[in-house]
């Protein structure tokens, strides 16, 4: 069992970000802490301004046939459990908790990635993949795990920092699609490499034990929140899939990088070098996806 001590958030999260006592301090040296999105350049929407109505429900809780944050998307059980409103086995559709503007109480179970972190995590020193978040709790499925937190930024600004990147800079941008009704696609790009949270050192895998959920509390800007996708052993590590998996209405993918399932031809790669993948999982693709959609 590793040794912890270190709060990497220190005191900003509900439950203490601890660091193995062998990873130095160096590793966070231009890294601060937030624990939620900041605006970066271009970004034209706070994600921390109030721009979604509340709702009426006096009920402590609120019901999913009466109250209009439930009527989208996905919602929790009474044990803040990510739970389908359609039989199907993805998590592919957003959620909407109460906010601020909200008649209901703060103790509604609709209100849970907006607590912040709840789960005890390790941020540790990996052999081959530099550092990595393994869990020091066990978790059920559907739990909220943590954000993918960081500066929220504009597509231009994203595509400046790509291209200034350097072979052995590694990549910390995601950028996250999300399909609408007809033709409406809204996408978000986060930014976590000097200014984000615990998410930011969670490895990528091909058979990851979390997933992405776009959820979006007070503003329109969604909260890239990870959820467990299957029970989790205490002290395992964390993974989600870099490329968005198996999600069909919303893709969350690293910038540079496309899913893994989509070979890159060599005229799109325009000399980007392709990182090797060391997940070990059976359906291991042999490389970390790679998507040079934002360099056009």
């Amino acid at each position: 069992m590793r040794s912890y001590s270190q709060d990497l958030s220190k005191g900003l999260e509900n439950v203490p970000v601890l660091v193995e006592d062998c990873v130095s301090q160096d590793a966070f040296a231009n890294f601060q802490y937030v624990p939620e999105n900041v605006p970066g350049p271009g970004c034209d929407l706070d994600p921390s301004a109030v721009t979604l109505p509340g709702c009426s429900c006096r009920a402590q809780s609120c019901l999913p046939d009466s109250c209009p944050c439930l009527q989208f998307g996905q919602v929790y059980d009474s044990r803040a459990l990510l739970i389908q409103r359609q039989e199907d086995d993805s998590y592919t559709k957003p959620v909407f908790e109460c906010n601020v503007l909200c008649a209901c109480s703060d103790s509604c179970q609709n209100r849970v990635v907006q607590k912040g972190v709840e789960v005890h995590l390790g941020v540790f020193s990996t052999t081959d993949r530099g550092l990595g978040v393994e869990t020091l709790d066990r978790l059920p499925c559907g739990l909220f795990v943590c954000e993918y937190a960081g500066e929220i930024l504009s597509p231009h600004e994203a595509r400046r920092r790509q291209l200034s990147q350097t072979p052995r800079d590694m990549n910390y941008i995601i950028a996250v699609q999300e399909h609408g009704g007809g033709d409406r696609v809204t996408q978000t790009f986060v930014d976590p490499v000097a200014v984000g949270n615990v998410g930011r050192f969670i490895n990528h895998s091909c058979q990851p034990n979390l997933i992405m959920v776009p959820v979006r509390v007070h503003s329109l800007v969604p909260r890239l929140a990870l959820f467990t996708n299957r029970e989790i052993e205490q002290y395992q590590e964390l993974t989600f899939d870099y490329g968005g998996g198996h999600n069909s209405n919303t893709d969350s993918q690293k910038l540079n990088e496309v899913p893994s399932y989509t070979p890159a031809r060599s005229d799109d790669v325009k000399g980007l070098q392709r990182k090797a993948c060391h997940c070990r999982e059976s359906n291991c693709s042999g490389f970390l996806p790679l998507d040079v959609s934002v360099l056009h």
